[in-house]
């Protein structure tokens, strides 16, 4: 099992845990893609998933994992609950917890709420993404869907692109590839980086780093975060960041093209690109990543409430 009661960031798991996680999801995986994909594994456990912002990936797939678990699963919604009617945060916690649940899947729009929100719980809390702070099981699914491509992670070479200083996964994800021996450069222009990136390795255009990046890995534009407008234009965004069929066609032969979604077309990708993951045999693994992120999620549930 894991050291953490909670993970909240990917800094909770030593590498050793994350390959731990990496080894089950191999195993849910394998359920996934059988005609009955359930097993009895968290039966009579209940996970709450509280989602104070919206979401359709990383909420449907934690509900997924929770079922094939056959774990029984409450969905939380702001908009439909008593937090409309002026009830607090805490006091909506205090209730769900009275409930006898067992773990907390959260998910909030300010950086720092879900930590604050486990430290009052006595039960273990997966953080789906705070703000601009963390996103673990978007890194986790990520390096799950890298070491099945590659079969390796040392030594590959991975590119994140757009918007970092608005992305929680950007962080997660550095932080998880340069723990598991990838080589990190963040292409972004500098009114997109923190005011300190001395410490990154840092390109301003796709371009210098398309025919060498083993990994090139798209960043949503976070518009919903933004505070103020942070690029001049998309036609300008698209000049130095984009992704389009002539910057495809530079990459290397067996390189990948991965990205969190929800894509916003024409600005981080292409539509012919996104047209063309339809087909199979692509490097393009958005697909893969969504697969991936139900086996790994299911991986976390049973490590944390497996054995509890």
């Amino acid at each position: 099992m894991l050291s953490k009661k909670s993970i909240l960031s990917v800094d909770d798991l030593d590498t050793g845990e994350i390959m731990q996680v990496l080894e089950s999801a191999d195993s849910f995986m394998d359920i996934s893609r059988r005609e009955i994909k359930k097993v009895p594994t968290l039966r009579g456990k209940t996970v709450a998933s509280l989602f104070f912002e919206p979401s359709t990936r990383t909420r449907i797939s934690f509900e997924i994992a929770a079922k094939r678990l056959s774990a029984d699963i409450v969905n939380f919604s702001a908009q439909a609950s008593s937090l409309l009617k002026g009830e607090t945060i805490m006091d909506t916690l205090r209730t769900i917890l009275s409930m006898q649940v067992d773990l907390l899947v959260i998910r909030h729009r300010d950086s720092g709420t879900v930590k604050l929100m486990d430290s009052v719980v006595n039960v273990p809390v997966i953080n789906a993404g705070d703000g601009k702070h963390q996103h673990p099981t978007q890194a986790l699914l990520d390096i799950y869907t890298i070491k099945n491509h590659f079969n390796r992670l040392e030594g590959l070479k991975v590119a994140l692109v757009g918007d970092y200083i608005n992305s929680r996964v950007a962080r997660s994800c550095q932080s998880l590839f340069e723990k598991m021996g990838l080589e990190v450069t963040i292409v972004a222009p500098a009114m997109l980086l923190p005011e300190d990136w001395s410490g990154f390795k840092v390109e301003h255009s796709i371009d210098r780093i398309i025919e060498d990046t083993d990994i090139l890995y798209m960043l949503r534009m976070q518009f919903e975060r933004q505070d103020r407008k942070l690029y001049p234009s998309v036609r300008e965004y698209n000049r130095y960041l984009s992704l389009d069929m002539k910057r495809l066609s530079r990459m290397k032969k067996d390189s990948v093209v991965m990205h969190p979604g929800p894509v916003n077309r024409g600005i981080e990708i292409y539509d012919e690109i996104m047209e063309l993951a339809k087909e199979k045999g692509n490097n393009i693994l958005i697909d893969e990543q969504v697969t991936a992120g139900v086996a790994v999620r299911m991986a976390l549930l049973y490590l944390v409430l497996g054995q509890s």
